[in-house]
């Protein structure tokens, strides 16, 4: 997979935060990471017309043009919308009492950031609204320089959360200071730091 192109499906996965389920998302930039574009790419399109999730023409476009075959019949079959829609999750600070203990995670995750990137480290709590794939859970947002590698910071950091405390909290990697998609951006607005380089 070329630079270009690369670039292209790290940013149709950004804008695809909140609207893919989380474990849908996950596999997805696993595979573009791991060199499995035509698995990545199987999955990302049958699972998006499959749960209905529509794109705009634009959002068309980019996947497109990381296909082999940008007239791909599965991606003809993904629905069209006219605008991005919105959120449908409400980030916070503070989460309820019955929330699970993030400690242990950000301890792991602000151990390993600066390897992957990082500068700095964000946690919020998302709860679902009508519509929404997943549950109410803990979110990271990793704030990283711009030639980090975004998808492999994702992968790395994600692998570990699992293997150490067996969890699948979602983890967003971004550019610091660069115009973000709607879902980082309402993470990131509320989200306290938890770790800074």
């Amino acid at each position: 997979m070329d630079v270009k192109t690369y670039a292209t499906v790290t940013e149709v996965c950004a804008r695809l935060a909140g609207r893919l389920a989380d474990d849908t998302l996950r596999s997805v930039r696993e595979d573009y990471f791991g060199g499995e574009p035509a698995q990545a790419e199987a999955t990302l399109l049958l699972s998006m017309a499959y749960e209905n999730i529509g794109i705009t023409a634009e959002e068309r476009e980019l996947i497109a043009s990381t296909l082999d075959d940008p007239e791909s019949p599965d991606l003809a079959a993904v629905p069209a919308v006219d605008e991005v829609p919105p959120v449908p999750y409400r980030f916070s600070a503070q989460p309820p009492p019955s929330a699970p203990d993030p400690g242990k995670a950000d301890v792991v995750l602000s151990a390993d950031a600066a390897r992957h990137g990082g500068r700095r480290l964000r946690r919020a709590w998302r709860e679902p609204l009508d519509g929404a794939p997943d549950t109410a859970k803990w979110v990271y947002v990793l704030q990283a320089h711009e030639n980090a590698n975004l998808l492999g910071a994702f992968a790395g950091l994600s692998g570990r959360l699992w293997v150490v405390l067996h969890e699948k909290w979602p983890l967003e990697v971004v550019v610091e200071g660069r115009l973000l998609p709607p879902y980082q951006a309402a993470a990131v607005t509320v989200a306290p730091q938890v770790w800074s380089l």
